[in-house]
């Protein structure tokens, strides 16, 4: 059993940003269901929808640094 994770707008209870307040009446469309097996989530995608890659434990830019000579290291 995994948790679910709703992704859907931030400008409503909905998935339509235009119903504002508290919306009575409506159905909450799912266009498609992804799973974060990694993460442990399941999420459903209402509405228009982008969502964006996962992100590493330790960010790529953790290993960047300027040495003794000024110069950029860790890049690649």
């Amino acid at each position: 059993t995994l948790p679910v994770c709703m992704a859907k707008t931030q400008l409503s209870l909905s998935h339509d940003p235009a119903l504002k307040g508290r919306p009575m009446g409506w159905r909450l469309p799912i266009r498609d269901i992804r799973a974060s097996v990694g993460a442990g989530f399941l999420y459903p995608l209402c509405g228009e929808m982008r969502t964006m890659p996962g992100l590493p434990k330790i960010a790529a830019g953790d290993s960047i640094d300027i040495d003794a000579e000024g110069r950029i290291v860790g890049l690649f």
